[in-house]
């Protein structure tokens, strides 16, 4: 599936593949759900199974094809088989067939379908709300470094006695924008001054997102799970709902190690014939927005909570240049904890609600 096109390799059971191209649009794909129904009539089939590949057009029509009452699955890309050979000579029909062979390989022969999960539009809905908000962490992050790296380009380096952006700083930058006798040359000023408006941009539309973060989190649907997770220390607002709108329903997993290999904070492993299980760096699988925030959470949980601190000092004194090690460790721990009290108390308001 392309932006504008669709490419589909059709099969009945173990038959030949019938290649048929569609246009990616709304009228189009209505021809394409008539045109699988008129096929199962010819072949005489009443299953249709259907399989995409996941990428940025989301689960639209995924939406559509299961309204229509065909059965759709979402493949992850990259679990998919993929050899050098098949990289080097990449088409759109060959891409379609070898999704073709993996979706025959689970209906005829029962084999696992590496799908990922679809959520409902509801929490679709929801995600775009905190992914923009933690987008907008990003362009002011980025665009600080900017200001910083014209300083250090113009060799200005802030006042020792000042913290960078704190009040005294943002004096000190207004004068090196608007007064005359700035150490910075005209076009250095221009750009500085243009860079400062955005950061107050960036600022003030992060506060406008923010204030919709705690109308979402006031919702039914959200308001026990945030509440909750609020209570573990080092989490916020912004990390309680990314961790709920990014694993959605906390169910699907039945334990922690399912969890920490959706983080992608599982181990790496390696084991073939005499070699024995090395284990390696994460897998980083799933969603980095997820890792982030929990990066960011675990640093406060440390400080704060007694145990998650027992912990991080323990795997630290082992090996202290290793930090890292004990903070990716601190980030699975509280990963599993969040998802357990989020799970609790998620289940107690179904339950109650029922």
């Amino acid at each position: 599936m392309h932006e504008k096109s669709l490419v589909l390799q059709v099969a009945c059971g173990a038959g030949v593949p019938v290649l048929k191209r569609f246009e990616n649009s709304r009228l189009d794909r209505l021809l394409m759900i008539a045109w699988l129904r008129a096929r199962a009539k010819e072949w005489q089939v009443v299953r249709i199974v259907f399989a995409f590949e996941a990428s940025g057009q989301g689960f639209g029509l995924c939406d559509e094809l299961q309204a229509a009452g065909i059965e759709c699955h979402v493949l992850a890309p990259s679990k998919l088989p993929q050899s050098r050979h098949t990289r080097t000579r990449k088409t759109d029909p060959k891409d379609a067939l070898r999704v073709l062979e993996v979706l025959r390989g689970h209906v005829l022969g029962g084999n696992e379908l590496p799908k990922v999960w679809v959520p409902s539009r509801e929490l679709r809905d929801d995600r775009e709300l905190v992914r923009q908000r933690l987008s907008l962490s990003d362009d002011l992050t980025r665009v600080k470094i900017q200001v910083q790296s014209l300083l250090k380009r113009n060799e200005l380096r802030r006042p020792v006695e000042m913290s960078s952006w704190t009040l005294s700083f943002w004096r000190w930058l207004n004068e090196l924008a608007y007064l005359d006798e700035s150490p910075l040359a005209p076009g250095a000023r221009r750009t500085l001054l243009s860079l400062i408006r955005q950061v107050h941009a960036a600022e003030q539309e992060r506060e406008r997102m923010d204030l919709s973060l705690e109308h979402l989190a006031a919702t039914d649907r959200w308001h026990a799970a945030v509440t909750e997770l609020r209570k573990v220390k080092g989490v916020g607002l912004l990390t309680a709902l990314t961790f709920l709108t990014e694993l959605g329903d906390m169910n699907r997993f039945r334990n922690r190690r399912q969890l920490g290999s959706y983080l992608g904070l599982a181990p790496s492993s390696y084991e073939s014939g005499e070699v024995s299980n090395r284990k390696g760096h994460i897998t980083r699988s799933g969603s980095s927005r997820l890792r982030k925030v929990l990066c960011q959470a675990v640093w406060s949980h440390v400080r704060y909570d007694t145990d998650a601190r027992a912990a991080y000092q323990r795997l630290k004194a082992k090996n202290p240049l290793k930090v890292k090690i004990a903070i990716v460790a601190g980030m699975r721990r509280l990963g599993i904890k969040l998802w357990h009290v989020a799970q609790a108390a998620l289940n107690a308001q179904t339950a109650q609600a029922v």
